[in-house]
């Protein structure tokens, strides 16, 4: 949000094409119960109608989604402004550097509170359906207004049989999905500031969909905004908006501009708004980075020996690991002293330096690559660094710490430099000098952080913390792959939804402690979206799957197998209490475990095509995901039972031979033009549909 002094609100941001090379475009005419199109935004997919008061409707299409509706407003500490008597209007051509020609319509208002506000509206040709809005407001009245925030893309559609689901990029402490339906009294803040001392951030997309169509809101801003993107079961319907919660002054002949926001319309689930945001943001220079091919190797992680291990747990368990087809050697928490010094625990390498690089070549003489554990911004209690460079702590505006929950440990400022630069150093160290191939951050901290009080840092705004820790993670990513070109940065911030900004630094993302299959599932179409085949997403720890042993939810969606198995017996230290079973590795698991890794392998399915149009999560049933790989379509249905026909979506024309990849069974033929196949299954199945010119 920004405050601007000055009696003229400012012009759209974008160049206007010479008239002569403009296309025509003319707003329409349509009544409607209780108003009428007094100016229309549109594209060839979605139009924005708005009547005398500045409401909108939203037609897709050409077929009415919702009513007139106050979808932008002013909040007052008084009451919300919602009415402005439509002044002007006017409509132009545009084109941009990094998003291409588009069309903009600019409608202008007065209210009574003595308030002009412009609502910019932007359709770009290369994202129809997807709408970029801005809103201006200015007072002209003599008197200062107390702003308590702003409210844009704020619509309600109706409800239909079937109901809703919903998306929702904010991060929650419960670590509740980010895919879920909107029963009765579903009510979600999805704030995308802090919802506690080191839980925040995420994706800044919600959206609401129905069986035939969806809405997706959310920031198109290059930084982090902390805005809300409130979705609720009404008495009718759904609403879903975004809101900014700033306080703030507005003086005689100031403005306020809002961030620009996006509105998307679309049918199937999230995936496609998702997908236009990715687009949209990459233009502005936000993308995943291409992962080194050693980030799509299977994972064998220590955490199952917990923090207690010893070196020689480990080193006896790497040749098991390697036979079973795993490429990575995880050493997770316990290596250090503690959360902040970083410092070798002389217990387990007593020669320090010397044993750690001896760590490291071991791994690497069983042909694997080994990757460390480490939990940066956080400092114990006790630490040297605590004690030494207090300076380096996030400070509350009251001059408090930000507490870590699940180390007991303090937050430190990622927009310091003294911090960027302690950190830099410390993973220059560990590719460089102690020679691991790749570093697991962790926590959920990670993900995001408070605005920043503390005096030292002499931050212009308070905000400079939350805006600057993707530019923590830029500089980390970059001193990583200045050591080792080759090596990978992996990001867990445990349980929260990724921070999107934080994208462009990561080579691979986890699924982040999941709760269940379906998290490691839906997260896994989320980050699909986003990433489409540039980077890796991993299934995580198998062991956290439904049963334990769920290789297919990682496998199915083109995920990264990964596990934390013991052997030859769990440990006598475990860090958390052992599920049922434990994690020691038994004749039948082993038999499992190599089945799925020589499966995964075999077909590689995170560098094929996620194609997560074809199958909408949340209504189609079974639940369905489907890939494209090297001539072949790949597809995965989840259910606890299922008996029936299933349909197989995006073949391309022509005959499939079918085959059930887990069971090593042919299923028969289908042919695209009517691609229906009757198959009994419990849990999973996992197909691959082969043409037959292929086969000749």
């Amino acid at each position: 949000m920004k405050l601007v002094a000055g009696s003229v609100i400012g012009g759209a941001a974008w160049a206007v094409l010479p008239k002569a090379l403009a296309a025509p475009f003319r707003t329409g005419k349509s009544g409607s119960k209780g108003g009428s199109d007094s100016a229309v935004a549109r594209d060839a997919v979605l139009a924005i109608a708005f009547d005398h008061n500045l409401h909108t409707r939203l037609v897709a299409h050409g077929k009415p989604l919702t009513p007139y509706q106050p979808s932008e407003s002013l909040l007052l500490a008084d009451g919300a402004v919602e009415d402005f008597t439509l002044s002007g209007q006017r409509e132009q051509p545009v084109t941009d550097a990094r998003h291409g020609a588009g069309h903009q319509t600019i409608a202008t208002g007065r209210s009574s509170r003595q308030l002009e506000k412009e609502v910019t509206v932007t359709f770009f040709d290369s994202l129809p359906g997807f709408a970029v809005l801005q809103t201006r407001y200015r007072n002209l009245g003599d008197a200062p207004l107390q702003v308590t925030g702003w409210r844009n893309a704020a619509h309600e559609l109706a409800d239909a049989p079937g109901g809703f689901w919903s998306f929702a990029g904010a991060t929650h402490t419960d670590r509740r999905d980010w895919v879920l339906p909107l029963g009765a009294g579903f009510n979600q803040r999805n704030t995308l500031g802090m919802d506690s001392s080191d839980y925040g951030g995420g994706i800044p997309m919600a959206d609401i969909w129905r069986r035939d169509v969806g809405l997706a809101v959310g920031h198109v801003e290059p930084v982090v905004r902390q805005l809300n993107l409130p979705v609720r079961k009404t008495a009718g319907g759904a609403h879903i908006a975004v809101e900014s919660p700033q306080v703030s002054t507005l003086a005689p002949g100031q403005t306020l501009t809002t961030e620009r926001t996006l509105l998307a319309v679309h049918t199937g689930d999230y995936f496609a708004p998702l997908q236009q945001y990715r687009q949209f943001m990459q233009a502005d220079g936000l993308v995943a980075p291409e992962a080194p091919a050693s980030a799509f190797a299977p994972v064998w992680c220590t955490w199952g020996y917990g923090r207690d291990f010893s070196v020689r747990q480990i080193l006896d368990t790497v040749p098991k690991a390697r036979d079973l087809g795993f490429g990575w050697v995880v050493l997770d928490d316990g290596w250090q002293t503690n959360e902040g010094d970083w410092r070798i625990d002389t217990h387990k390498f007593p020669r320090g330096d010397a044993d750690m690089r001896a760590f490291t070549a071991t791994v690497r003489s069983h042909g694997m690559h080994p990757r460390l554990w480490l939990a940066p911004l956080a400092a114990d209690p006790g630490s040297d660094i605590l004690h030494d460079h207090a300076d380096m702590l996030l400070l509350d505006k009251h001059g408090a710490f930000q507490t870590i929950t699940w180390w007991n440990a303090l937050t430190q400022c990622p927009a310091y430099r003294p911090t960027v630069d302690y950190y830099v150093a410390l993973v220059k160290k560990i590719i460089g000098d102690w020679g691991f191939e790749g570093i697991k951050f962790d926590g959920q901290h990670l993900n995001a952080v408070a605005p920043c009080y503390n005096p030292a840092h002499k931050h212009a705004r308070p905000e400079e913390s939350v805006e600057g820790l993707a530019a923590f993670w830029s500089a980390i990513h970059q001193a990583v792959h200045e050591a080792n070109p080759q090596a990978v940065v992996e990001l867990c911030p445990c349980g929260t939804v990724f921070a999107f900004h934080n994208l462009p630094a990561t080579d691979q993302y986890p699924a982040s402690d999941p709760l269940s299959s379906w998290q490691v599932r839906s997260k896994g179409k989320t980050m699909k979206a986003l990433m489409a085949s540039r980077s890796s997403y991993a299934g995580d720890h198998v062991e956290l799957s439904d049963h334990g042993d769920d290789f297919a939810s990682t496998v199915g969606i083109g995920a990264v197998v990964s596990s934390k198995f013991t052997w030859p017996k769990d440990t006598d230290h475990p860090a958390e209490p052992l599920p049922p079973g434990g994690y020691k590795l038994t004749a039948e698991k082993e038999a499992l475990w190599r089945k799925w890794v020589a499966l995964y392998q075999r077909h590689m399915l995170p560098k094929g095509e996620y194609l997560g149009t074809l199958y909408d999560i949340g209504f189609d049933r079974p639940e369905a995901h489907a890939i494209a790989k090297d001539g072949a379509m790949y597809y995965a249905f989840y259910a606890d039972h299922f008996d029936g026909a299933l349909q197989l979506r995006g073949l391309p024309a022509g005959r499939h031979r079918v085959r059930d990849l887990f069971n090593q069974v042919e299923l028969g033929e289908v042919d695209a033009g009517d691609p229906t196949l009757h198959v009994a299954f419990k849990r999973f199945v996992l197909l691959q549909a082969t043409p037959l010119a292929a086969q000749a």
